[in-house]
């Protein structure tokens, strides 16, 4: 099965253990909506890559732990929708969780899903319990503090966050979660893979600035000049558009670079770029495709 049917299949299989007829029907709705239609799944493509390049022994543990980033990314969407947060009326091309759901359902939907996440990793790790609390220890680290995905959205709540250790932490993070956890449902060592997990996650969040500060409807399927308004951290705000696509530029290098030699590189490195220019807008892509 290709890798998008794999996760598909795994996110399926793990919604469908929280829409049993004793769950809120409200809230049940909401998970789903959260998780699909979803995007694309860029996270768990990169562990299943990573995870095919260390021989993938165990994939029912790579998919469960593919699926559980997914679900943990879905999840910090929600929460960073939210009014409390970015009070984004759309994502992903359509009203986001709290503006069909209300507030109250979408926060309750996030935790769920942060919950159900560990759960989809703890039931296929029964069958290969070795691994179990490396897997979950890094995916633990990845969304929580001091350097995870809650201590990224904390960091817009300072004075003056400091840019690099925010875009870690609120991006990077859990990137590097995927690239390691790859590693580590296959029995390979991990640190290998740390790199590209750094150097895509800080890409994405370039890309990404590049995207807020001037992209358009065209190019996004969210609210755009956000960090402006609410005065965050910009690659753009530090460094200009210009230096925003050459940091961009020299990411993407460094990110192919840092893939150690494995079978399937190739595939892997198209792979890695292809999605780290993925969010650049449209007018700027040919600037650094």
């Amino acid at each position: 099965m290709e890798a998008s049917g794999r996760i598909e299949t795994a996110l399926e299989a793990a919604m469908r253990r929280a829409e049993i007829d004793e769950a809120p029907p409200k809230l049940a709705a909401a998970m789903r909506y959260a998780v699909f239609p979803g995007g694309f799944r860029v996270r768990p493509r990169i562990a299943l890559a990573v995870a095919q390049a260390c021989g993938d022994d165990q994939p029912g543990l790579t998919d469960a732990a593919a699926a559980a980033i997914e679900l943990l990314h879905c999840a910090s969407l929600v929460h960073d929708d939210l009014p409390c947060f970015d009070d984004a009326e759309i994502r992903r091309g359509r009203p986001s969780v709290h503006s069909v759901f209300g507030e109250p359902v979408a926060l309750l939907a996030g935790d769920a899903l942060i919950v159900l996440a560990f759960e989809t990793l703890a039931q296929a790790g029964i069958q290969m319990p070795a691994r179990l609390p490396q897997l979950t220890l890094t995916i633990a680290r990845s969304v929580g503090a001091p350097h995870g995905i809650a201590a990224g959205q904390a960091w817009e709540s300072e004075p003056d966050p400091p840019p690099e250790r925010y875009r870690c932490a609120k991006t990077g993070a859990l990137f590097v979660a995927a690239t390691t956890v790859g590693a580590l449902a296959s029995g390979a060592d991990p640190m290998p893979w740390r790199r590209l997990g750094h150097r895509l996650g800080e890409a994405y969040q370039v890309a990404d600035d590049l995207l807020d500060a001037v992209g358009d409807a065209y190019d996004c399927d969210k609210p755009v000049g956000r960090d402006a308004a609410l005065g965050r951290p910009n690659a753009v705000t530090q460094l200009g558009v210009a230096g925003a696509v050459g940091r961009l530029e020299t990411l993407i290098s460094e990110a192919l670079e840092s893939i150690p030699p494995c079978d399937g590189e190739k595939e892997l490195r198209d792979l890695v770029r292809m999605q780290a220019l993925r969010l650049a807008p449209k007018k700027l892509f040919n600037r650094v495709a």
